[in-house]
């Protein structure tokens, strides 16, 4: 099998090999990040789901945000966030954390993320974050090099069609699938 290796961050792009299109962690919501009923702030909603994301793609891709900024002086900087929260994630419980690529074009990233219950039956929380690709020199976008392109290509979802689905249309997509146990993910 024919090996093309991306060296600048570590992705080995396999011709033919099926990645992995979602990740999954698995967390405790700590006591620091709760507000006072004991749910999960609004706001650390985006470090779990970041902090697992960032985990994950260096498990499975071998891929590090870093090096891309390192070797191409380039980064992805959030351009908008759309959130549901849906049910609360309570102090000292166990959950699960998924993302996944739904989109992306020349310089744009979509990438879905959201949190069950440790048992994966209770949606709580989905989140589509866009981002933009730009230089860290000029601070406007570029298109995304080859390397990037095939990463991307490599591990985007493509059984989810972005442009002609609705925010609210793709929670209850979700919650198909949970009702399925994942078995689409």
């Amino acid at each position: 099998m024919w090996v093309k290796k991306l060296k600048s961050f570590m992705f080995e792009f396999v011709v033919g090999k099926e990645y992995p299109k979602i990740t999954e962690s698995r967390a405790i919501i700590r006591f620091q990040d709760c507000d006072p009923l004991q749910h999960l702030n609004n706001s650390k909603y985006f470090d779990y789901y970041f902090n697992a994301r960032e985990d994950q793609v260096a498990k499975l891709y071998g891929f590090k945000f870093s090096e891309v900024f390192k070797n191409y002086r380039t980064s992805w900087v959030v351009y908008q966030h759309q959130i549901a929260y849906l049910r609360p994630a309570n102090v000292s419980e166990w959950i699960r954390i998924y993302s996944r690529i739904i989109y992306f074009d020349a310089d744009t990233l979509v990438t879905e993320y959201f949190m069950t219950d440790d048992s994966k039956n209770e949606l709580k929380n989905v989140m589509w974050t866009t981002s933009k690709y730009i230089s860290v020199e000029s601070g406007k976008r570029v298109p995304h090099q080859k390397y990037v392109t095939d990463y991307l290509a490599a591990t985007c979802e493509t059984g989810v069609d972005f442009k002609n689905i609705s925010f609210n249309d793709r929670i209850k997509q979700i919650k198909g699938e949970l009702l399925n146990n994942l078995s689409s993910l």
